[in-house]
């Protein structure tokens, strides 16, 4: 556990898992309004007992504090560069969450050489992969609408200026505000394996899901019966919240991921 100077931040990173393994590192990006715990406390353990895991925490987010500028992915997908540099991590497998799905999405275009695989959770790439209505919910949202919240609660706990909750609730929203489609020709141009992972009641459309399967190197497997690159996951009975706490259809998938040869 540590912080590290990076771009004007005092990041927050955890390191879990064995020394000396064989497997690169796997870098965890949460999602917005959370940290490492509400984002990944389900599939971090099982995901760190063979293999090094990076939790990383963004800023205005768990305990790296906010500074004067406003969260953009390739500003966040920078500094999260800019860490596994420091880290003198070379080559890493990135594993997002909503907005650090976007993240890595943009750390795999802009450093393509830090990132073997990708996984991507609840991924959105342009306005009209939402389910309608879910945009115009989170402009609505208010800090006391989020109270006694997994979120606030966990903020509340490892920011360093727990008072600050309200601030980052207004950063969350005009980060969604300004959402930024990332062109079809980025996502095709990434070279790197991905997982595509979403729920069946998800926030993301089931169709923009399968969209960005076939984007990210998704096809029919060959007439010898080669799979294509990239995987697609749909779990069943999973909400946005509850997706990532599916370790009993995420564990015997993701990890089979990684481990394949590229």
């Amino acid at each position: 556990m540590g912080y590290a100077p990076v771009n004007g931040l005092r990041m927050y990173y955890e390191i879990h898992g064995p020394n000396g393994s064989d497997h690169p590192p796997l870098v965890l990006l949460h999602g917005a309004l959370s940290a490492t715990e509400t984002s990944f406390g389900a599939l971090l353990p099982a995901l760190a007992k063979d293999r090094p895991v990076i939790a990383v925490e963004q800023q205005a987010h768990g305990r790296t504090a906010d500074i004067d500028r406003p969260l953009r992915d390739v500003q966040m997908a920078a500094d999260t560069a800019g860490l596994l540099d420091q880290l003198r991590i070379r080559r890493a497998d990135l594993m997002g969450y909503h907005m650090g799905a976007g993240i890595a999405v943009q750390v795999a275009h802009s450093r393509p050489d830090l990132v073997r695989k990708l996984v991507l959770i609840s991924l959105v790439t342009q306005p009209e992969g939402f389910q309608e209505g879910v945009r115009e919910a989170l402009a609505l949202i208010t800090p006391d609408l989020l109270e006694g919240s997994p979120f606030a609660e966990e903020f509340a706990r490892l920011a360093p200026d727990p008072t600050a909750w309200p601030r980052t609730v207004e950063r969350v929203k005009e980060w969604d505000a300004h959402f930024v489609p990332t062109p079809p020709e980025v996502l095709r141009g990434i070279q790197a394996p991905a997982m595509v992972v979403a729920g069946d009641a998800d926030i993301v459309r089931p169709e923009h899901t399968a969209e960005l399967y076939g984007l990210l190197g998704g096809e029919m497997a060959d007439r010898r019966g080669e799979l294509p690159r990239s995987r697609m996951c749909v779990v069943p009975g999973a909400s946005h919240a509850s997706v990532v706490a599916r370790t009993d259809v995420l564990l015997p998938v993701i990890p089979p991921f990684l481990d394949a040869p590229v």
